[in-house]
């Protein structure tokens, strides 16, 4: 099988949201939903009007890490949260007692309680829509007009994603967490 991740040409981001919309829509999500599976952090501009180079907003993708060393797995008390064969963290819903330990446990504040299934969840790359229909994008990825996200099999080396990360340079959020994460900031 493959093992999903995603990298980010963050700094194209217009803050359009409309992977967040699609996102939201793809998994049957209230639009508004604040921090919902995927969302857009803004940084607001520091400095004066003459300091160009501080005045610009910042927006980063966030979502779930698909940690390889995922604190929220090891958090669930009742094996409800498990990593599926293409590396993807899921959850088995009637395994799920909203204990809430796995969303303590995420160092990127990327999980939440869906109120209406009555279970912790969190952005699953699509695996139970457009991955399950044999389909290779993501609802965000497809969708955002920028064209910042790229998204595949880490382990293809003629993946799009892996030449990406073979031809830029890149970060992880919070690497200090060791938590191993398959999103990618490309600088």
């Amino acid at each position: 099988m493959a093992r999903y991740g995603m990298a980010f040409d963050y700094k194209l981001c217009i803050n359009c949201k409309a992977c967040e919309v699609a996102c939201k829509e793809e998994n049957g999500i209230l639009l508004g939903a604040d921090k919902h599976r995927l969302w857009i952090d803004v940084k607001e501009p520091e400095g004066d009007f003459w300091d160009l180079d501080r005045l610009q907003a910042t927006f980063t993708q966030m979502q779930c890490q698909e940690c390889e060393e995922a604190p929220c797995l090891k958090a669930c008390k009742n094996e409800a949260i498990y990593q599926d064969s293409n590396g993807i963290i899921r959850l088995h819903d009637e395994k799920c007692d909203l204990s809430v330990d796995c969303i303590k446990a995420c160092p990127y504040d990327a999980r939440y309680v869906d109120v209406e299934r009555k279970v912790t969840d969190k952005c699953i790359f699509c695996a139970d829509t457009r991955l399950a229909r044999g389909e290779t994008t993501t609802a965000c990825q497809i969708t955002c007009p920028a064209k910042l996200r790229y998204f595949g099999d880490l382990d293809d080396p003629e993946s799009e994603i892996s030449r990406v990360l073979q031809s830029r340079s890149y970060f992880t959020l919070k690497p200090e967490a060791n938590t191993k994460p398959k999103l990618f900031y490309l600088e």
